[in-house]
């Protein structure tokens, strides 16, 4: 494995030797230097808090200044009826549970017109992998949304829904992204990342597809001109380890295409599913901010999910290298309030302002692809 001898090189340093090295790693980092593998590893297990907070700020403030982005924002989940069964998901439901939905596309073109005398600017389209809806019901669905909401971007499907879709209708991945383009898709979800670790992805989600399926379908995203986010679900049982690998190939990655506008560390939450693992802690979940925020030094945002953390803990995350909130959402969205997140998630833009002010922050409202509004 690649961080096989990495793991067995490990020796337990004396607090000066800590101290020295962590030193010129800052220093490193500070000067603006790409950090390595093994040298995020050493700062997962050596830095103090105070240490990673101060880095991870410093790279926020030399991409972002002092902005704090927010979007207005509402989603629509088409089902929660899956294909797939992973060990971690608190969404899915089979056909005929009492908690089962699957909209119909009229019934989503009435949430679509609910929101035209709002001011919103992006509808983020993301629900289970239904094993009947092929690609023109989700054609379908981006055309009809986006006629009746002409002025807002569709953020739709995450890489595991189209890769299902796209398999099913026998087009090659790049000429049904370009369908959906066509429809009027604007950009794509991070979702369905999960771990890119091949064996802990047989445990969790094994009839999911693999690694390098979703990193393909965001590769062929960015090379029609799409651009996406990236996620990793983190604290469930992945080692840290195998973090620092799923962030090392989400750089890699864009390194070669710069298709990736934003990147949102998903905390496990552990409410009504299998894994039933305890969830990370709230220091645990700074560090994971703070590291993604050194580690990627070539994705232009973090985003601090406000619906997973809650509202206070994403309020911290601004002091760890976020800029990013997500945006308002309106209480549109059921995918982490059914695992344990925020139960009714609406945020106002009253109170993004209040969080940018607490942490010496200006609130600016962004749209989809981060122009300033």
């Amino acid at each position: 494995m690649r961080f096989g001898k990495l793991q067995a090189s490990l020796r337990f340093p004396s607090p000066f030797t800590i101290f020295v090295a962590m030193n010129a790693l800052a220093e490193k980092i500070e000067s603006g230097s790409r950090v390595t593998t093994e040298e995020a590893l050493r700062l997962w297990r050596e830095a103090p808090l105070w240490l990673l907070a101060r880095l991870a700020d410093g790279k926020r403030r030399a991409l972002n200044g002092d902005r704090l982005y927010y979007n207005r924002n509402f989603h629509i989940e088409p089902t929660n009826i899956c294909a797939f069964s992973c060990e971690f998901c608190s969404y899915r439901r089979g056909r005929g549970d009492a908690e089962a939905w699957d909209l119909t596309i009229a019934q989503m073109e009435d949430i679509a017109r609910a929101q035209k005398d709002k001011s919103i600017t992006e509808v983020h389209i993301v629900g289970g992998v239904h094993p009947e809806h092929d690609l023109e019901f989700y054609v379908e669905l981006i055309a009809s949304v986006k006629n009746i909401l002409p002025h807002v971007a569709v953020k739709a499907y995450t890489a595991v829904e189209l890769a299902y879709m796209i398999r099913k209708s026998g087009l090659s991945l790049r000429d049904g992204l370009r369908r959906l383009v066509e429809a009027g898709m604007d950009a794509i979800p991070g979702g369905g990342a999960e771990i890119f670790d091949e064996t802990l992805r047989q445990r969790l989600c094994p009839e999911k597809g693999t690694a390098e399926e979703w990193l393909e379908v965001h590769r062929t995203a960015h090379q029609l001109g799409l651009t996406t986010n990236a996620t990793m679900l983190y604290g469930h049982v992945e080692s840290i380890v195998q973090r620092i690998d799923h962030l090392d190939r989400l750089r890699r990655l864009q390194d070669e295409t710069g298709g990736f506008s934003a990147f949102i560390p998903l905390k496990y939450r552990g409410l009504n599913n299998r894994l039933a693992a305890s969830e990370a802690g709230v220091v645990e979940d700074m560090r994971v901010l703070a590291l993604s925020r050194i580690f990627l030094d070539n994705v232009p945002h973090i985003k601090a999910y406000w619906v997973m953390y809650g509202k206070t803990v994403a309020e911290m995350a601004l002091s760890f290298g976020a800029d990013d909130l997500d945006g308002t959402i309106d209480d549109s969205t059921r995918i982490f309030s059914m695992a344990g997140g925020e139960e009714r998630p609406r945020l106002s833009v009253a109170e993004i302002e209040n969080m940018a002010a607490s942490a010496g922050l200006r609130a600016v409202e962004r749209d989809t692809f981060y122009n300033e509004l």
